[in-house]
């Protein structure tokens, strides 16, 4: 373990096998190595932004298991916002200080392809300066297939409608057998890089995502992760990676065995290690819990996301961010963990610093 150690202090880059030996070391360990990574590149900065998130409809024509939140199967509440509805929830949010809005659906097969297109034109159009972050790889994916367009077709429509980075949903796990008894029938993983880097050809940035602490392995995760750094390396294109923690309540996945808060700080800190090549380790505080998510801020993490105001995919499954959280408790709590509150843009551009 000690020339792993030294492997990390180093700064060399570690294969599959010693990624997954990292889980062997203490958490301590693991941590300290993950936070000296951190404190290189941002000292006690913790970055967030103030932003809405928009869910417009929960009807979809896939079928994951680990969702809660599509009104295909378990959930018979069918709903399917108008631009209207939309335009008024930005407006509302514009005049509480959002700078972003994170704009996420269901994949509607009813609604039509002009629909979710029409609606990034009519915020651009209202608010030129506001940062639209819309259409996960899945989405791209499913627009693609449903309406026979190619993937190149779909982003270009995108960034002609206002389209101004995306998320970085959809990736699951990118082992198939994981994937087959997950979401059989939705974007591949080889899909789901194509279609990130597709995006950053274009001058595009992303965000990128992995679901842990369902009937995955360690070994997967591994695999997840240096296939990011994989693709990093040709485009330069993420901006962060976002270790999504499983939600338990109200889905067809039959777990048992969950993570420890331990396991998923150790998960966190190797992010920060494998990831040399993208720039932000996000907690996202909405899947890990406030409290864990501001823990991990010692393990690699340098950013929170924001403050949501509604949320509605992960609060279907049990997280308790329905309702997001107000400026000033994300700033005192950020500034209570010990670590510089600092509001930055879509894009990481620093805007204010609350230290």
């Amino acid at each position: 373990m000690m020339d792993l150690i030294q492997k990390v202090k180093s700064k060399e880059r570690l294969n599959q096998q010693e990624g997954e030996a990292l889980y062997e070391l203490d958490l301590y360990t693991l941590g300290e190595l993950a936070d000296e990574i951190r404190k290189k590149k941002y000292g006690q900065k913790s970055y967030f932004n103030i932003n809405r998130h928009i869910n417009p409809t929960n009807v979809c024509a896939d079928i994951c298991k680990f969702c809660a939140y599509s009104a295909s199967r378990k959930n018979p509440n069918q709903y399917t916002m108008s631009h209207e509805e939309i335009l008024e929830i930005v407006k509302n949010s514009v005049a509480k200080g959002a700078k972003e809005v994170h704009i996420v659906s269901a994949h509607n097969p009813i609604a039509g392809v002009a629909w979710y297109m029409d609606i990034f034109k009519k915020i651009k159009n209202a608010y030129p300066d506001l940062h639209v972050k819309a259409m996960t790889a899945a989405e791209v994916d499913f627009l693609s297939r449903h309406y026979e367009l190619s993937y190149d077709e779909v982003l270009d429509m995108m960034i002609q409608s206002g389209v101004d980075s995306m998320p970085g949903g959809g990736a699951e796990i990118f082992d198939e057998e994981v994937r087959e008894y997950l979401c059989k029938g939705k974007v591949t993983s080889d899909q789901w890089l194509d279609i990130h880097q597709k995006w950053h050809e274009r001058g595009r940035q992303s965000n990128a995502t992995m679901l842990f602490g369902h009937v995955e392995t360690r070994a997967h995760r591994i695999d997840h992760m240096l296939r990011l750094r994989d693709l990093q390396d040709k485009t330069g294109g993420f901006n962060a990676f976002i270790p999504l923690v499983y939600q338990r309540d109200n889905n067809f996945l039959k777990v048992t065995n969950f993570p420890t808060g331990q396991e998923i700080l150790k998960t966190y800190a190797i992010a920060r290690i494998l990831l040399d090549n993208i720039p932000h380790i996000k907690a996202y505080w909405v899947t890990a819990s406030v409290n864990l998510a501001l823990i991990a801020q010692e393990f690699g993490c340098d950013d929170l996301d924001g403050t949501i105001e509604k949320e509605s995919i992960q609060s279907a499954a049990g997280a308790k961010s329905s309702h997001g959280l107000p400026l000033h408790d994300f700033i005192a709590l950020i500034k209570n963990s010990g670590f510089i509150p600092v509001e930055r843009d879509s894009l990481y551009k620093e805007l204010k610093s609350y230290a």
